[in-house]
């Protein structure tokens, strides 16, 4: 063994090259310097730290030191080491990339549920996530896309990891939004998440899917958080954070598609013979609506007085024979200005 534990074989032939630039006082030679790189791609490989074996190389030179050595000699062994380390960084390098691309490719095939299940989960352990167990995921989006280096993940990564330790947690990217990945029974990681990557994004909005068990359960929950930005974005919530067991009403809704545009022009079709079109009499509804069928509220967030809010909603009731003041027609308008939200209507013909 060379010094520090190191094997002389990432040493071969170290010795005989100091001897010859000191006999000399030559360079070493282009071969000589691709046979350093080459052991120092073997030392990384096989996991020697590269401060041990710096270490080695010069004990070596110390130890063999030629009685004739020069400044050609100490030239040699710079030359050595910097190539042996070049080698050693090249070697770390591509396993990183490897690294990367093999983790790249598992959260690719995590998410959209490409792979064969057994042998993902048997890959998702080297990862620190047993799928066997009950998962789920938020995923956040801001003004801007991300991806896995940027400071932003890398942000909110540290904080997870500072806060909670090793609790079997992935936060990651996918096209361009953060996604984090959690055990399905610990609500306050995802929670955490949210509230770090609302203020990393700077005021993002953070959708978090149901828990669901198994490899194919993490799938789920991230297709139920995207869906929920998607109803956030249509229907114009404005939550911070958006949970997707609070919304599956929407999805009920429009299950069929038909019988929501049928709702929606019976009830709210007549609204179009209005003076400027449906549109400001859908807004004053679902403002109303919004607002919990308070007038003095719903009037604030359209910036009107009281009294035109309520002309408006006269109106209303007179063109489509339905009041909004009455219980007995509430549910069925408000069905129909979500069901109109969910369908873009009217800017969109049904």
């Amino acid at each position: 063994m060379a010094g520090r534990g190191v094997p002389d074989e990432y040493l071969d032939g170290y010795a005989d090259l100091l001897a010859a630039a000191a006999a000399t006082g030559r360079r070493l030679t282009r071969d000589e310097l691709d046979s350093r790189r080459a052991l120092g791609e073997r030392a990384a490989e096989a996991g020697y730290g590269l401060r041990v074996l710096v270490g080695a190389h010069l004990a070596a030179a110390r130890a063999n030191w030629p009685s004739t050595a020069s400044e050609s000699s100490l030239a040699a062994v710079e030359q050595a080491v910097d190539a042996f380390a070049e080698g050693y960084e090249r070697a770390q390098l591509l396993a990183v990339r490897q690294e990367e691309a093999a983790r790249r490719e598992f959260i690719d095939d995590l998410l959209y549920g490409r792979s064969d299940l057994g042998l993902l989960a048997e890959r998702a352990e080297r990862f620190g996530l047993r799928l066997s167990h009950v998962h789920a995921v938020a995923v956040a989006r801001g003004e801007s896309g991300y991806d896995e280096g940027d400071a932003v993940p890398r942000e909110v990564e540290r904080a997870l990891i500072g806060r909670f330790g090793d609790r079997s947690i992935l936060v990651t990217t996918k096209d361009g939004r953060l996604v984090c990945v959690a055990p399905g029974d610990q609500d306050d990681v995802l929670a955490y998440f949210a509230k770090r990557a609302h203020a990393a994004t700077e005021g993002g909005q953070v959708a978090v899917g149901r828990p669901r068990p198994g490899p194919g359960g993490v799938v789920h929950s991230y297709e139920e958080a995207l869906n929920a930005l998607d109803l956030a974005e249509r229907l114009e919530l404005d939550a911070p954070v958006l949970y997707a067991a609070d919304l599956l009403v929407y999805p009920v809704l429009t299950r069929d598609r038909q019988a929501m545009a049928d709702l929606v022009l019976s009830a709210l079709g007549p609204l179009r013979r209005a003076r400027g079109g449906a549109k400001p009499l859908l807004d004053t509804l679902t403002a109303y609506f919004d607002s919990g069928c308070v007038a003095a509220e719903a009037a604030r967030r359209l910036s009107l007085s009281v009294r035109a809010l309520t002309y408006r909603l006269d109106r209303i009731h007179r063109l489509t024979g339905a009041n909004p003041a009455d219980p007995v027609h509430r549910y069925m308008l408000q069905t129909a200005v979500i069901g109109a939200r969910l369908l873009d209507w009217p800017a969109k013909e049904l």
